[in-house]
Parts: structure tokens; C-alpha cells; sequence
């Protein structure tokens, strides 16, 4: 039997929102939405994710400062992020880690998955590595 893997997909644009998440789910992720940052916190805190898919600009509570909550909770702070953004200099919050950075202007459904696969690789490498 398969392990599931968790997303937790951060984004307030409810039609961006809802198609991810039909690819994500078509491609057998179990996904968690979240319309706005405080509901994205909680649903972190709840499921542990292993990866959060996060917009930066989101309402009651903005992406950068739910990454930095992530990355001061214990539970939650190996959690990888990838961003996912329209503004132009997204880099200046490299200081919160987050494994990738996804352009919304340049934004491609198809592949979402890979980069989701990428990323999810790469945080279970670099897991191995500090347990050996």
C-alpha cells in the first residue's frame, strides 16, 4: 500500500485554487485548501503536510508571514514551501527557506505535478542525508 502524500495548497483565487487541485488529486495527492493565511496556519497545524503550495498575497494573514510561522513551529518547520507568486522580487523572502518559487505569470498547470514530484524528491534526499 501506498503512502498518501499531503498537500496543502494556500491560494485565494478560488478558480486557481480549485483547478490545482484537480490536478493534484488527478495525479493522487490528497489535497488541503486554503482561501486565506489564518486557515492555511490551521490546516498546516492539523494535517501535516508534506508540502505546502503557498501564495504570497492571501488574505487575513499574508504568505510570507504564514511561512514564517511555519518555520518557527517545531512541527511544522521542515515542512518544504514552494511559492507560488506573481510579484517580481519573491526572492527577499529566501531568509523563510522555501524550497522553490512557481511565477503565477508563467504558471502551467501541467506542470505543477512535476515540480511538486521535484521538490517532494529532493526534501526526502536531503532527509536521508541528515539521518545517515
Amino acid at each position: 500500500m501506498s503512502v498518501e502524500i499531503k498537500i496543502l495548497l494556500a491560494e485565494d483565487s478560488r478558480m486557481l485554487r480549485t483547478a490545482a487541485t484537480s490536478v493534484l488529486e488527478d495525479s493522487g495527492f490528497k489535497v488541503y485548501g486554503a482561501a486565506d493565511g489564518e486557515q492555511a496556519l490551521s490546516l498546516a497545524r492539523e494535517h501535516h503536510p508534506d508540502l505546502v503550495l503557498l501564495d504570497l498575497i492571501l488574505p487575513k494573514l499574508q504568505g510570507f508571514e504564514v511561512l514564517q510561522q511555519l518555520r518557527q513551529a517545531p512541527e511544522t518547520s521542515q515542512i518544504p514551501v514552494i511559492i507560488l507568486t506573481s510579484l517580481q522580487n519573491a526572492d527577499k523572502f529566501i531568509e523563510y527557506a522555501p524550497v522553490d518559487f512557481v511565477s503565477k505569470d508563467k504558471f502551467m498547470l501541467n506542470q505543477l505535478v512535476e515540480r511538486v514530484e521535484e521538490n517532494l524528491t529532493r526534501a526526502k534526499d536531503k532527509h536521508l542525508q541528515f539521518q545517515n
